[in-house]
Protein backbone atom coordinates (compact mmCIF):
# COMPACT_ATOMS: atom_id res chain seq x y z
CA UNK A 1 0.00 0.00 0.00
CA UNK A 2 2.84 2.40 0.81
CA UNK A 3 4.22 1.88 -2.71
CA UNK A 4 0.83 2.77 -4.23
CA UNK A 5 0.61 5.89 -2.11
CA UNK A 6 4.11 6.87 -3.27
CA UNK A 7 3.18 6.31 -6.93
CA UNK A 8 -0.07 8.22 -6.56
CA UNK A 9 1.73 11.16 -4.98
CA UNK A 10 4.14 11.27 -7.94
CA UNK A 11 1.53 10.78 -10.65
CA UNK A 12 -1.84 12.32 -9.83
CA UNK A 13 -2.85 15.93 -10.38
CA UNK A 14 0.56 17.11 -11.56
CA UNK A 15 1.82 17.70 -15.10
CA UNK A 16 3.88 14.81 -16.45
CA UNK A 17 6.18 14.65 -19.44
CA UNK A 18 5.58 10.97 -20.03
CA UNK A 19 4.32 8.66 -22.77
CA UNK A 20 0.62 7.68 -22.78
CA UNK A 21 1.33 3.95 -22.37
CA UNK A 22 3.45 4.63 -19.29
CA UNK A 23 0.64 6.77 -17.90
CA UNK A 24 -1.78 3.90 -18.49
CA UNK A 25 0.43 1.52 -16.53
CA UNK A 26 0.57 3.97 -13.65
CA UNK A 27 -3.22 4.27 -13.58
CA UNK A 28 -3.57 0.49 -13.66
CA UNK A 29 -1.30 0.13 -10.65
CA UNK A 30 -3.10 2.84 -8.74
CA UNK A 31 -6.47 1.36 -9.60
CA UNK A 32 -5.41 -2.00 -8.24
CA UNK A 33 -6.15 -3.92 -11.42
CA UNK A 34 -2.61 -5.36 -11.78
CA UNK A 35 0.37 -5.99 -9.52
CA UNK A 36 3.91 -5.10 -10.43
CA UNK A 37 7.06 -6.32 -8.73
CA UNK A 38 9.21 -3.24 -8.12
CA UNK A 39 12.36 -5.26 -8.79
CA UNK A 40 11.06 -6.05 -12.29
CA UNK A 41 11.02 -2.33 -13.08
CA UNK A 42 14.66 -1.80 -12.18
CA UNK A 43 16.59 -0.89 -15.34
CA UNK A 44 20.32 -1.42 -15.58
CA UNK A 45 22.93 0.76 -17.24
CA UNK A 46 25.49 -0.93 -19.46
CA UNK A 47 28.09 -2.73 -17.39
CA UNK A 48 30.41 -3.48 -20.27
CA UNK A 49 31.88 -0.13 -21.31
CA UNK A 50 34.08 2.18 -19.25
CA UNK A 51 34.89 2.25 -15.56
CA UNK A 52 33.31 4.11 -12.66
CA UNK A 53 36.51 4.36 -10.61
CA UNK A 54 39.50 6.69 -10.51
CA UNK A 55 42.84 4.84 -10.58
CA UNK A 56 46.28 5.89 -9.41
CA UNK A 57 49.52 5.55 -11.37
CA UNK A 58 49.74 1.86 -10.40
CA UNK A 59 46.28 1.09 -11.71
CA UNK A 60 44.70 0.74 -8.27
CA UNK A 61 41.17 2.07 -7.73
CA UNK A 62 41.37 5.00 -5.30
CA UNK A 63 37.91 6.58 -5.52
CA UNK A 64 34.56 6.27 -7.21
CA UNK A 65 33.25 8.25 -10.17
CA UNK A 66 29.57 9.22 -10.50
CA UNK A 67 29.68 8.15 -14.16
CA UNK A 68 31.68 5.85 -16.44
CA UNK A 69 34.80 6.85 -18.31
CA UNK A 70 36.85 5.05 -20.96
CA UNK A 71 40.62 5.08 -21.27
CA UNK A 72 40.22 7.30 -24.33
CA UNK A 73 38.50 10.01 -22.28
CA UNK A 74 34.89 9.40 -23.28
CA UNK A 75 32.49 9.99 -20.40
CA UNK A 76 29.31 7.90 -20.38
CA UNK A 77 26.16 9.01 -18.59
CA UNK A 78 23.34 6.48 -18.81
CA UNK A 79 19.82 7.68 -18.03
CA UNK A 80 17.28 4.89 -17.60
CA UNK A 81 13.75 4.53 -16.30
CA UNK A 82 11.19 7.07 -15.19
CA UNK A 83 12.43 10.51 -14.25
CA UNK A 84 11.70 12.37 -11.01
CA UNK A 85 12.92 15.68 -9.68
CA UNK A 86 14.48 14.28 -6.52
CA UNK A 87 14.96 11.03 -4.70
CA UNK A 88 17.16 8.72 -6.77
CA UNK A 89 20.88 8.47 -7.46
CA UNK A 90 22.99 6.90 -10.19
CA UNK A 91 21.92 3.72 -11.96
CA UNK A 92 18.18 3.94 -11.29
CA UNK A 93 18.46 1.24 -8.60
CA UNK A 94 14.93 2.09 -7.47
CA UNK A 95 13.43 2.12 -10.97
CA UNK A 96 13.69 5.91 -10.98
CA UNK A 97 16.38 8.38 -12.01
CA UNK A 98 16.43 11.87 -10.52
CA UNK A 99 17.08 15.12 -12.30
CA UNK A 100 19.31 16.25 -9.44
CA UNK A 101 21.46 13.16 -9.95
CA UNK A 102 21.70 13.75 -13.71
CA UNK A 103 22.68 17.39 -13.21
CA UNK A 104 25.36 16.47 -10.68
CA UNK A 105 26.81 13.84 -13.01
CA UNK A 106 26.85 16.27 -15.95
CA UNK A 107 28.64 18.93 -13.91
CA UNK A 108 31.18 16.37 -12.70
CA UNK A 109 31.81 15.27 -16.29
CA UNK A 110 32.33 18.88 -17.34
CA UNK A 111 34.90 19.35 -14.56
CA UNK A 112 36.81 16.12 -15.24
CA UNK A 113 39.97 17.00 -17.21
CA UNK A 114 40.27 13.38 -18.36
CA UNK A 115 36.91 13.57 -20.16
CA UNK A 116 37.05 15.11 -23.64
CA UNK A 117 33.55 14.17 -24.84
CA UNK A 118 30.34 12.74 -23.38
CA UNK A 119 27.82 10.13 -24.47
CA UNK A 120 24.34 10.66 -23.06
CA UNK A 121 22.98 7.11 -23.22
CA UNK A 122 19.19 7.48 -23.05
CA UNK A 123 16.50 4.91 -22.30
CA UNK A 124 13.57 6.72 -20.71
CA UNK A 125 9.85 7.25 -21.34
CA UNK A 126 9.99 10.53 -19.43
CA UNK A 127 8.62 11.52 -16.04
CA UNK A 128 7.90 14.57 -13.93
CA UNK A 129 7.65 17.96 -15.57
CA UNK A 130 9.14 19.73 -12.57
CA UNK A 131 12.93 19.71 -12.97
CA UNK A 132 13.04 18.46 -16.57
CA UNK A 133 13.66 21.82 -18.21
CA UNK A 134 16.30 22.83 -15.66
CA UNK A 135 18.12 19.59 -16.44
CA UNK A 136 17.90 20.31 -20.17
CA UNK A 137 19.52 23.68 -19.52
CA UNK A 138 22.45 22.01 -17.75
CA UNK A 139 22.86 19.73 -20.78
CA UNK A 140 23.11 22.81 -23.01
CA UNK A 141 25.62 24.45 -20.68
CA UNK A 142 27.88 21.39 -20.55
CA UNK A 143 27.56 20.88 -24.33
CA UNK A 144 29.01 24.37 -24.75
CA UNK A 145 32.16 23.12 -22.96
CA UNK A 146 32.48 19.56 -24.25
CA UNK A 147 30.70 17.71 -27.08
CA UNK A 148 27.69 15.73 -25.85
CA UNK A 149 26.37 13.07 -28.21
CA UNK A 150 22.96 11.83 -27.09
CA UNK A 151 22.18 8.28 -28.17
CA UNK A 152 18.51 7.30 -28.24
CA UNK A 153 19.46 3.83 -27.12
CA UNK A 154 15.91 2.57 -26.84
CA UNK A 155 13.79 5.61 -26.01
CA UNK A 156 14.05 9.36 -25.41
CA UNK A 157 10.44 10.42 -25.01
CA UNK A 158 8.75 13.35 -23.29
CA UNK A 159 11.06 14.51 -20.47
CA UNK A 160 13.70 12.15 -21.85
CA UNK A 161 13.60 14.00 -25.15
CA UNK A 162 13.64 17.39 -23.43
CA UNK A 163 16.96 16.38 -21.88
CA UNK A 164 18.64 15.10 -25.05
CA UNK A 165 17.42 18.10 -27.08
CA UNK A 166 20.24 20.15 -25.54
CA UNK A 167 22.98 17.79 -26.74
CA UNK A 168 25.48 18.69 -29.45
CA UNK A 169 24.06 15.91 -31.61
CA UNK A 170 21.30 13.31 -31.30
CA UNK A 171 21.94 9.85 -32.73
CA UNK A 172 19.06 7.37 -32.73
CA UNK A 173 19.31 3.63 -33.12
CA UNK A 174 17.27 2.07 -35.92
CA UNK A 175 14.56 1.13 -33.44
CA UNK A 176 15.02 4.06 -31.06
CA UNK A 177 11.84 5.95 -30.13
CA UNK A 178 12.04 9.76 -29.98
CA UNK A 179 9.58 12.56 -29.38
CA UNK A 180 6.30 12.67 -27.43
CA UNK A 181 6.70 16.43 -27.05
CA UNK A 182 3.63 16.93 -24.94
CA UNK A 183 2.26 17.10 -21.40
CA UNK A 184 -0.32 14.94 -19.62
CA UNK A 185 -2.01 15.31 -16.24
CA UNK A 186 -3.89 12.47 -14.60
CA UNK A 187 -6.95 12.86 -12.38
CA UNK A 188 -8.73 9.94 -10.70
CA UNK A 189 -12.38 10.26 -9.68
CA UNK A 190 -13.34 7.54 -7.18
CA UNK A 191 -16.64 9.13 -6.13
CA UNK A 192 -18.79 6.55 -7.96
CA UNK A 193 -16.89 3.60 -6.53
CA UNK A 194 -17.08 5.02 -3.02
CA UNK A 195 -20.81 5.60 -3.38
CA UNK A 196 -21.35 1.96 -4.38
CA UNK A 197 -19.48 0.89 -1.26
CA UNK A 198 -21.50 3.22 0.92
CA UNK A 199 -18.58 5.49 1.72
CA UNK A 200 -19.12 9.24 1.79
CA UNK A 201 -15.89 11.24 2.37
CA UNK A 202 -16.05 14.62 4.09
CA UNK A 203 -13.32 17.14 3.36
CA UNK A 204 -12.75 19.82 5.98
CA UNK A 205 -10.52 22.57 4.66
CA UNK A 206 -9.68 26.27 4.56
CA UNK A 207 -8.95 28.11 1.32
CA UNK A 208 -11.31 27.82 -1.62
CA UNK A 209 -8.90 25.85 -3.79
CA UNK A 210 -7.24 23.70 -1.11
CA UNK A 211 -8.94 20.47 -2.22
CA UNK A 212 -9.12 21.16 -5.95
CA UNK A 213 -8.87 17.95 -8.04
CA UNK A 214 -9.33 15.65 -5.05
CA UNK A 215 -10.20 12.05 -6.01
CA UNK A 216 -13.38 11.86 -3.91
CA UNK A 217 -15.66 13.96 -6.10
CA UNK A 218 -16.14 14.73 -9.81
CA UNK A 219 -13.80 17.30 -11.31
CA UNK A 220 -15.56 20.71 -11.59
CA UNK A 221 -15.20 22.52 -14.91
CA UNK A 222 -13.52 25.51 -13.23
CA UNK A 223 -10.86 23.25 -11.71
CA UNK A 224 -10.44 21.43 -15.02
CA UNK A 225 -9.78 24.79 -16.69
CA UNK A 226 -7.13 25.66 -14.10
CA UNK A 227 -5.39 22.31 -14.61
CA UNK A 228 -5.54 22.73 -18.39
CA UNK A 229 -3.90 26.15 -18.06
CA UNK A 230 -1.11 24.58 -16.01
CA UNK A 231 -0.60 21.86 -18.62
CA UNK A 232 -0.52 24.47 -21.40
CA UNK A 233 2.14 26.48 -19.56
CA UNK A 234 4.38 23.41 -19.24
CA UNK A 235 3.76 22.58 -22.89
CA UNK A 236 4.91 26.01 -24.05
CA UNK A 237 8.01 25.66 -21.88
CA UNK A 238 8.65 22.24 -23.42
CA UNK A 239 8.49 23.71 -26.95
CA UNK A 240 10.87 26.51 -25.94
CA UNK A 241 13.30 24.02 -24.42
CA UNK A 242 13.38 21.86 -27.55
CA UNK A 243 13.92 24.90 -29.78
CA UNK A 244 16.70 26.21 -27.52
CA UNK A 245 18.56 22.93 -27.80
CA UNK A 246 17.91 22.04 -31.43
CA UNK A 247 18.09 25.50 -32.97
CA UNK A 248 17.35 25.54 -36.69
CA UNK A 249 16.97 21.75 -36.66
CA UNK A 250 13.71 21.92 -34.69
CA UNK A 251 11.85 25.20 -34.19
CA UNK A 252 9.01 25.74 -31.73
CA UNK A 253 6.43 25.47 -34.47
CA UNK A 254 7.96 22.35 -35.94
CA UNK A 255 8.01 20.78 -32.48
CA UNK A 256 4.37 21.75 -32.00
CA UNK A 257 3.48 20.16 -35.36
CA UNK A 258 4.57 16.76 -34.09
CA UNK A 259 1.48 16.86 -31.81
CA UNK A 260 3.24 14.71 -29.21
CA UNK A 261 3.73 11.81 -31.65
CA UNK A 262 6.74 9.51 -31.33
CA UNK A 263 9.05 8.63 -34.23
CA UNK A 264 11.27 5.59 -34.76
CA UNK A 265 14.76 5.58 -36.27
CA UNK A 266 14.89 7.21 -39.71
CA UNK A 267 11.48 8.80 -39.17
CA UNK A 268 12.88 10.70 -36.18
CA UNK A 269 15.70 12.02 -38.37
CA UNK A 270 13.24 13.10 -41.06
CA UNK A 271 11.14 14.90 -38.42
CA UNK A 272 14.17 16.81 -37.12
CA UNK A 273 14.11 15.04 -33.76
CA UNK A 274 17.45 13.31 -34.40
CA UNK A 275 20.46 14.05 -36.59
CA UNK A 276 21.34 10.59 -37.85
CA UNK A 277 20.92 6.86 -37.30
CA UNK A 278 23.70 5.04 -35.49
CA UNK A 279 24.37 3.01 -32.38
CA UNK A 280 25.96 3.37 -28.98
CA UNK A 281 28.94 1.35 -30.21
CA UNK A 282 29.45 3.42 -33.36
CA UNK A 283 29.31 6.70 -31.43
CA UNK A 284 31.74 5.39 -28.83
CA UNK A 285 34.15 4.31 -31.58
CA UNK A 286 33.93 7.72 -33.29
CA UNK A 287 34.60 9.66 -30.09
CA UNK A 288 37.43 7.34 -29.03
CA UNK A 289 39.12 7.68 -32.42
CA UNK A 290 38.72 11.46 -32.31
CA UNK A 291 40.22 11.61 -28.81
CA UNK A 292 43.25 9.54 -29.82
CA UNK A 293 43.79 11.66 -32.92
CA UNK A 294 43.54 14.84 -30.85
CA UNK A 295 46.18 13.66 -28.39
CA UNK A 296 48.60 12.73 -31.17
CA UNK A 297 48.42 16.15 -32.86
CA UNK A 298 47.98 18.55 -29.93
CA UNK A 299 51.47 18.11 -28.46
CA UNK A 300 55.00 17.83 -29.78
CA UNK A 301 58.36 17.49 -27.96
CA UNK A 302 59.24 20.80 -26.32
CA UNK A 303 55.97 21.70 -24.60
CA UNK A 304 52.34 22.60 -25.17
CA UNK A 305 51.73 24.06 -28.62
CA UNK A 306 49.89 27.31 -29.12
CA UNK A 307 46.88 27.54 -31.43
CA UNK A 308 48.53 30.36 -33.38
CA UNK A 309 51.66 29.05 -35.03
CA UNK A 310 52.78 25.86 -33.28
CA UNK A 311 55.44 27.60 -31.15
CA UNK A 312 55.78 26.70 -27.46
CA UNK A 313 53.26 28.66 -25.41
CA UNK A 314 55.91 30.50 -23.38
CA UNK A 315 57.65 31.85 -26.48
CA UNK A 316 54.45 33.41 -27.84
CA UNK A 317 54.06 35.59 -24.73
CA UNK A 318 57.34 37.49 -25.09
CA UNK A 319 59.15 35.82 -22.16
CA UNK A 320 61.79 33.14 -22.16
CA UNK A 321 60.95 29.50 -21.45
CA UNK A 322 62.98 29.70 -18.23
CA UNK A 323 61.00 32.71 -17.00
CA UNK A 324 57.77 30.96 -17.93
CA UNK A 325 58.74 27.80 -16.01
CA UNK A 326 59.81 29.77 -12.92
CA UNK A 327 56.57 31.78 -12.82
CA UNK A 328 54.50 28.63 -13.27
CA UNK A 329 56.31 26.82 -10.45
CA UNK A 330 55.79 29.77 -8.10
CA UNK A 331 52.08 29.95 -8.90
CA UNK A 332 51.64 26.23 -8.35
CA UNK A 333 53.36 26.39 -4.96
CA UNK A 334 51.15 29.25 -3.74
CA UNK A 335 48.01 27.67 -5.11
CA UNK A 336 48.84 24.33 -3.54
CA UNK A 337 49.31 25.83 -0.08
CA UNK A 338 46.04 27.73 -0.26
CA UNK A 339 44.23 24.70 -1.64
CA UNK A 340 45.39 22.41 1.16
CA UNK A 341 44.18 24.84 3.81
CA UNK A 342 40.77 25.20 2.16
CA UNK A 343 40.48 21.44 1.61
CA UNK A 344 41.25 20.76 5.30
CA UNK A 345 38.59 23.20 6.47
CA UNK A 346 35.98 21.84 4.05
CA UNK A 347 36.61 18.19 4.94
CA UNK A 348 36.59 18.99 8.65
CA UNK A 349 33.18 20.63 8.30
CA UNK A 350 31.85 17.64 6.37
CA UNK A 351 33.12 15.06 8.87
CA UNK A 352 31.68 17.01 11.81
CA UNK A 353 28.16 16.93 10.35
CA UNK A 354 25.52 14.81 12.10
CA UNK A 355 24.86 11.72 10.03
CA UNK A 356 28.43 11.66 8.69
CA UNK A 357 30.37 11.72 11.95
CA UNK A 358 30.99 8.21 13.28
CA UNK A 359 30.14 6.31 10.08
CA UNK A 360 33.19 5.07 8.21
CA UNK A 361 31.17 4.29 5.09
CA UNK A 362 29.69 7.78 4.93
CA UNK A 363 32.99 9.48 5.79
CA UNK A 364 34.73 7.63 2.99
CA UNK A 365 31.94 8.42 0.52
CA UNK A 366 31.96 12.07 1.60
CA UNK A 367 35.73 12.30 1.19
CA UNK A 368 35.59 10.80 -2.30
CA UNK A 369 32.70 13.02 -3.35
CA UNK A 370 34.35 16.15 -1.93
CA UNK A 371 37.47 15.48 -4.01
CA UNK A 372 35.59 14.63 -7.20
CA UNK A 373 33.24 17.61 -6.89
CA UNK A 374 35.29 20.51 -5.47
CA UNK A 375 32.53 22.96 -6.39
CA UNK A 376 30.04 21.39 -3.96
CA UNK A 377 29.73 23.04 -0.56
CA UNK A 378 30.41 21.07 2.61
CA UNK A 379 26.69 21.19 3.44
CA UNK A 380 25.69 19.80 0.02
CA UNK A 381 28.25 16.98 0.19
CA UNK A 382 27.09 15.99 3.68
CA UNK A 383 23.40 16.12 2.74
CA UNK A 384 23.92 14.09 -0.43
CA UNK A 385 25.97 11.35 1.25
CA UNK A 386 23.62 11.14 4.25
CA UNK A 387 20.69 10.57 1.90
CA UNK A 388 22.50 8.15 -0.43
CA UNK A 389 24.90 5.99 1.61
CA UNK A 390 23.65 3.58 4.32
CA UNK A 391 25.29 3.97 7.72
CA UNK A 392 25.93 0.25 8.19
CA UNK A 393 26.46 -1.10 11.68
CA UNK A 394 29.83 -2.49 10.71
CA UNK A 395 30.98 0.96 9.70
CA UNK A 396 29.85 2.98 12.70
CA UNK A 397 32.78 2.35 14.99
CA UNK A 398 36.14 3.92 14.26
CA UNK A 399 39.28 3.82 16.30
CA UNK A 400 41.01 7.11 17.07
CA UNK A 401 43.75 6.21 14.65
CA UNK A 402 41.28 5.47 11.82
CA UNK A 403 39.03 8.46 12.39
CA UNK A 404 39.33 10.85 9.40
CA UNK A 405 39.03 13.90 11.61
CA UNK A 406 42.38 13.04 13.15
CA UNK A 407 44.00 13.19 9.74
CA UNK A 408 42.80 16.76 9.45
CA UNK A 409 44.54 17.92 12.55
CA UNK A 410 42.48 16.65 15.51
CA UNK A 411 45.20 14.25 16.69
CA UNK A 412 47.69 14.27 13.80
CA UNK A 413 50.64 11.90 13.80
CA UNK A 414 53.96 13.59 14.43
CA UNK A 415 55.77 15.06 11.43
CA UNK A 416 52.54 14.73 9.37
CA UNK A 417 52.08 17.43 6.73
CA UNK A 418 48.78 18.81 5.50
CA UNK A 419 49.39 17.22 2.14
CA UNK A 420 49.92 13.80 3.75
CA UNK A 421 46.74 14.15 5.79
CA UNK A 422 44.71 14.98 2.71
CA UNK A 423 46.22 11.99 0.90
CA UNK A 424 45.20 9.65 3.69
CA UNK A 425 41.60 10.82 3.41
CA UNK A 426 41.15 11.28 -0.33
CA UNK A 427 43.56 8.74 -1.72
CA UNK A 428 44.59 5.95 0.64
CA UNK A 429 42.11 6.09 3.53
CA UNK A 430 39.45 3.39 3.36
CA UNK A 431 38.14 3.29 6.94
CA UNK A 432 37.29 0.15 8.87
CA UNK A 433 34.69 -1.07 6.40
CA UNK A 434 36.58 -0.50 3.14
CA UNK A 435 33.51 1.22 1.75
CA UNK A 436 33.82 3.42 -1.31
CA UNK A 437 31.91 6.40 -2.64
CA UNK A 438 28.64 6.01 -4.55
CA UNK A 439 29.30 4.93 -8.09
CA UNK A 440 27.47 4.21 -11.31
CA UNK A 441 25.91 0.78 -11.54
Amino acid sequence: MSNLIHIADRALNRPLLITPDKAAVIMSVIGGRIGIDASALTPDASRFVGESVERDGNGRAVSGLPYKRTQDGVGILTVTGSLVNRGAWIGASSGLTSYEGIKFQLQALAADPKVSSIILDMQSPGGEAVGAFETAEVVRQVAAQKPIIAVVNGMAASAGYAIVAGATEIVTTETGVSGSIGVVLLHADYSGQLAEEGIKPTLIFAGDHKVDANPFEPLPESVRADLQAEVNAFYEKFLTTVAAGRGSRMSRERARETQARTFIGEAAVAAGLADRVGSFESVLSELSTRARAGRSTSQKPGGIMSENNGAPAAETTGISQAQHDAALASARTASKADGVTEANARLAAIFATDGIKGSAARMQAAADLAVKAPGMSAEDVAAFVTGSVPASAASNSLSDREHPANALGGNPPSQSTDEERIARITGNYRGSSGASAPRNS
